[in-house]
């Protein structure tokens, strides 16, 4: 057979193109580039990602605290005993 993976079938009117891995560039404009989008699209979607976890987690917590709290026992039941 001798064929690669990316050669097993002919499709007509599909064109692909081909670079060398090494002309490639990884991180090309990876910190002038991406960094700015990175603060661009955390700034816009942080309005509406955070308060759904914030309540999620005031929520959680007070389940905890309530349920601690119901958990104890009650000191005053136990004055009398010896």
């Amino acid at each position: 057979m001798g064929k690669h993976f990316g050669e097993l079938a002919k499709i007509r009117g599909l064109i692909t193109y081909k670079l060398s891995p090494y002309e490639q560039r990884a991180y090309a404009g990876a910190i002038s580039n991406g960094l700015p989008n990175l603060f661009r699209r955390f700034r816009a979607n942080v309005f509406r990602v955070a308060p759904p976890f914030i309540i999620g987690y005031l929520v959680y917590d007070w389940a905890e605290r309530e349920h601690h709290r119901l958990s104890r026992k009650n000191p005053a039941d136990f004055e009398n005993d010896v």
